[in-house]
């Protein structure tokens, strides 16, 4: 399994929480040991977000891709 592919996996674990709030998240780049993604919807702005994305997205990235140290939120293009 690629990088990429063990990221997207990582992603789509926490994809349904997020969904839930009425938000989303998407891979944007991979520039190990970094990764950057896009939180959309309700996700994108949120006082929370920081902590959502250190806490739940960065844990599950990690445990699928032990090279990746941080997971970076991009503003939207």
């Amino acid at each position: 399994m690629t990088l990429e592919d063990r990221i997207e996996k990582a992603l789509a674990e926490v994809r349904p929480f997020l969904e839930s709030d009425g938000g989303g998240i998407e891979l944007v780049k991979i520039e190990v040991p970094r990764v950057f993604v896009r939180l959309l919807g309700a996700c994108h702005g949120c006082n929370v977000n920081q902590t959502t994305l250190k806490l739940g997205v960065e844990n599950s990235v990690r445990s699928h891709a032990p090279e990746i140290e941080e997971v970076v939120a991009l503003d939207h293009a």
